[in-house]
Order: C-alpha cells, then sequence, then structure tokens
C-alpha cells in the first residue's frame, strides 16, 4: 500500500468524524466538532479544506452544501501509524514494545484475557495456512 499523506492531530479529529458519519457535510462535521472541541466553525472548515488539499478526503457539491468522503480507510490510517510507532520507538521488534507496556502500564485480567485471545486466534489461523 502506498504511503498516506501525514496529518496533524486536529486533521486526525475532523478524520474520525468523516469516518464514522461519512458522507457528511461541512455542517455536520461542524457540529461534531463544536460537541467535544472549543474550535470555532471556521477552524472546522479550514482542517476540512487543508485535508482535500492533502488527498485524504473527497468532496460532493450537492447545491449550496459540501459532502465530504475519505479517500482510505481508518483502519489503513490507523495500520500505517502503528507501524511508524513500533520503527520509531521499538525499532521494529514488536515483542519489546508489549513488554515495555505490559511492564509499565496497569492491565486488568480482563485485558490480558482479550490479548490472550486475539493471540491465540493469530496462531490457530496461521497453523491453517500451513
Amino acid at each position: 500500500m502506498k504511503k498516506l499523506p501525514q496529518i496533524s492531530e486536529a486533521e486526525y479529529e475532523v478524520m474520525k468524524a468523516v469516518w464514522r458519519y461519512a458522507p457528511v457535510t461541512t455542517n455536520e462535521v461542524t457540529d461534531r466538532m463544536l460537541q467535544i472541541t472549543d474550535w470555532s466553525p471556521k477552524t472546522v472548515q479550514t482542517l476540512l479544506k487543508r485535508l482535500v488539499t492533502k488527498g485524504v478526503l473527497t468532496y460532493e457539491k450537492k447545491g449550496r452544501m459540501f459532502v465530504y468522503s475519505p479517500v482510505f480507510p481508518e483502519e489503513a490510517y490507523l495500520r500505517q501509524k502503528n507501524t511508524s510507532f513500533l520503527r520509531r520507538y521499538y525499532n521494529g521488534n514488536l515483542p519489546a514494545m508489549f513488554s515495555s507496556f505490559l511492564e509499565s502500564e496497569e492491565i486488568s485480567e480482563k485485558e490480558i484475557d482479550s490479548l490472550r485471545d486475539i493471540l491465540d486466534k493469530r496462531f490457530q489461523k496461521e497453523e491453517k495456512e500451513k
């Protein structure tokens, strides 16, 4: 997959609304952002324009309204960010990252069980593919 454009934290907040509600109008995105931030409507509009310029969003003009849709799914963005984080901070060493996290964070038994389930499912999937 080709490398996706870098987006700022503020742009990411706007993208979360677009990913969740797309296709979505400028007013709908603005209303959602005003519920969770102290940004002005002009700030939201500026962020939408930046995302279009970066090729992250597309839009269609319907009458006097702009309707936005994402160019790529949220999962693709998160996958790229996860890989970047792992390479940058742990030299791509996944066990080192997990070990560091498990030793420094409080994790409930339920969360540990959930992680075990994820690993078991992954192992079972790989066994079936052999």
